[in-house]
């Protein structure tokens, strides 16, 4: 994880100061006037950049250890943690998909198709969610 905090902190360096050139060089390009989608964007990526490295420090810190990615004398088998639990026969989050599909169609082609992809979103995050409440699975 400490990997991954220092390539985040290094690439909010980078967008931050790509950000500074490419204002420079709008400014030099169109005369003095700042193009802000560029100038905007990349900035905002140098900050997505900061608040994920930040979070990542703080997780980092709060664990009080160091991951077993981080050391060197580490095996592979020490990786191996609980990571949740997942339904390998689960139809649901493909269904979900699907229904989400359906919402951005709607937005693209015709907004009659936000609602019937809004219904099938209910029902697949209904089923998704109960799934374990009934039949073989039930509690």
């Amino acid at each position: 994880m400490r990997a991954n905090k220092n390539l985040f902190w290094i690439l909010f360096v980078f967008f931050i100061l790509a950000d500074a050139a490419y204002t420079i060089w709008s400014v030099i390009y169109y005369n003095g006037v700042v193009e802000w989608v560029g100038t905007v964007s990349i900035g905002l990526t140098g900050i997505m950049s900061a608040f994920i490295a930040f979070y990542l420090g703080k997780v980092m810190s709060s664990q009080g250890g160091v991951l077993p990615e981080d050391r060197a004398d580490a095996n592979i088998e020490d990786g191996d943690a609980e990571l949740g639990h997942f339904s390998p026969w689960s139809w649901w989050p493909i269904l979900l998909a699907f229904a989400v599909g359906i919402c951005f169609l709607g937005v693209a082609a015709g907004l009659w198709l936000v609602p019937i992809g809004m219904a099938f979103v209910a029902v697949t995050l209904v089923g998704w969610v109960y799934e374990y409440y009934r039949g073989n699975f039930g509690h």
